[in-house]
C-alpha cells in the first residue's frame, strides 16, 4: 500500500515532465500534420515542416526518423539560434509504395534540453497512374530563352479516361497535353511544358494540376521547379557602407557581369551624394567605383542603385546601398 502511494506521485511527476518537454518544442513548429492528398506513382511530392526557434537558448536537432519507409525525412538546418528558421523536409516515397499511407516523423532535439516532437503525414499514392519524370525541371535557363520539357503520363484502367485540363497558378508556364495511345485499357499522354521567354529571373517551385474525367479522384498534382538565370549579375547585392562621419567620403566597388560583352549606359540613384565612375568600354566584366559623401546631418541611408546596360536590348541590375551617418564620438 505504502509503495503504491509513493509510486503514484512519481508517475504523475514523470508524465507531467514528459508532456512539458514535448510542449515547449512543439511550439516552434507552425504545424505538426500534413496531408499530401492523392498523388500519382513516381510523382515528386514533399513538404517542409517549418520550425522557428522562439527561445533564448540555441536549439539543436540531433536527428529525425520515420515510422514507415513511405516517408523519407531530413533536417534542413540542425542548429537554430534565437528567431532563426529551419525545417524538417519530408519526401513522400511514391516510387516504392502505393495506396493509403500514414507515417509518424520523430524529431529528436538534444539542446538546450532533450525532447522529441512527433509529426504526422498522410497521403494516397495511386497505382493506376505513372508520371515520368516525376518532376518537371527547368535548370539554368537564361532569361529571354524559351524552354520546353516533356512529361509522359500513363494510366491503366477505364477505357474512357481523359486529361481534360491542366491548371497552374504560374502564368509563365504553358502546357500542351497530347493523347499518344489508347488501347487494351491503357491510356498514354505526353505533356509539353513550355517556360515563357519573359519569365522573371530567380528560382521557382510550383505545382500544376492535371484535371481528369475521373470524378472520384479528379485532380493529379505535378511539381514544376526551375531556375531562370538573369543575363546580368550585380554584386554584392547589398552594399553596406557602415558608419560614416558627416562630410566623410567612402568608395566601394560594384562588380557587374554578363554572359557576353556589353556597355554600361547609365547608373541611376535617388541620392545625389552617390557618385559613379563607369567606363564606356564594351566588356563582359565591369568594376564600377561608387563613392558616397555623407551630408552634414546624421542620417540612415538606404538607396537603390540601378545599373542600365545595352545587354540583350537593355538588361538592368540593382543593388541596395546602406549607410549610417553620425559622429563616431557621439
Amino acid at each position: 500500500m505504502f509503495r503504491n502511494l509513493v509510486i503514484a506521485p512519481l508517475l504523475v511527476c514523470l508524465l507531467t515532465h514528459a508532456a512539458y518537454a514535448q510542449s515547449w518544442a512543439t511550439k516552434m513548429f507552425q504545424t505538426t500534420t500534413h496531408d499530401f492528398g492523392t498523388v500519382a506513382r513516381a510523382a515528386k511530392s514533399d513538404y517542409v515542416f517549418e520550425i522557428q526557434n522562439i527561445f533564448k537558448e540555441t536549439v539543436h536537432i540531433s536527428g529525425v526518423r520515420a515510422s514507415c519507409g513511405c516517408a523519407i525525412p531530413s533536417v534542413v538546418k540542425p542548429t537554430l539560434a534565437t528567431w532563426e528558421k529551419g525545417g524538417i523536409l519530408v519526401e513522400f516515397n511514391t516510387r516504392a509504395f502505393l495506396g493509403q499511407r500514414k507515417a509518424t516523423i520523430t524529431v529528436t532535439i538534444d539542446q538546450p534540453y532533450y525532447t522529441e516532437v512527433q509529426l504526422t503525414i498522410t497521403g494516397f499514392i495511386r497505382g493506376d497512374i505513372v508520371i515520368d519524370p516525376g518532376t518537371v525541371k527547368f535548370d539554368g535557363i537564361e532569361q529571354g530563352d524559351e524552354a520546353t520539357q516533356t512529361v509522359n503520363v500513363s494510366y491503366a484502367g477505364r477505357t474512357d479516361w481523359q486529361i481534360v485540363d491542366v491548371r497552374s497558378a504560374n502564368q509563365n508556364l504553358i502546357v500542351e497535353p497530347t493523347e499518344m495511345q489508347r488501347a487494351n485499357g491503357r491510356v498514354d499522354y505526353q505533356l509539353k511544358v513550355h517556360l515563357r521567354p519573359d519569365a522573371p529571373s530567380g528560382y521557382f517551385n510550383d505545382q500544376m494540376v492535371l484535371v481528369t474525367n475521373d470524378y472520384q479522384q479528379q485532380q493529379i498534382p505535378l511539381r514544376v521547379e526551375g531556375h531562370v538565370v538573369a543575363p546580368l549579375s550585380v554584386s554584392p547585392s547589398t552594399l553596406n557602407l557602415g558608419v560614416i562621419q558627416p562630410g566623410q567620403s567612402i568608395t566601394r566597388k560594384l562588380v557587374v557581369k554578363g554572359k557576353k560583352p556589353f556597355r554600361v549606359t547609365d547608373i541611376k540613384c535617388g541620392d545625389a551624394n552617390f557618385a559613379f565612375e563607369p567606363t564606356d568600354e564594351e566588356k563582359v566584366l565591369h568594376i564600377i567605383p561608387i563613392t558616397f559623401t555623407a551630408g552634414a546631418e546624421p542620417a540612415q541611408i538606404s538607396q537603390e542603385i540601378t545599373v542600365e546596360t545595352d545587354l540583350n536590348g537593355g538588361s538592368t541590375g540593382a543593388v541596395l546601398a546602406t549607410a549610417t551617418v553620425r559622429d563616431l564620438e557621439s
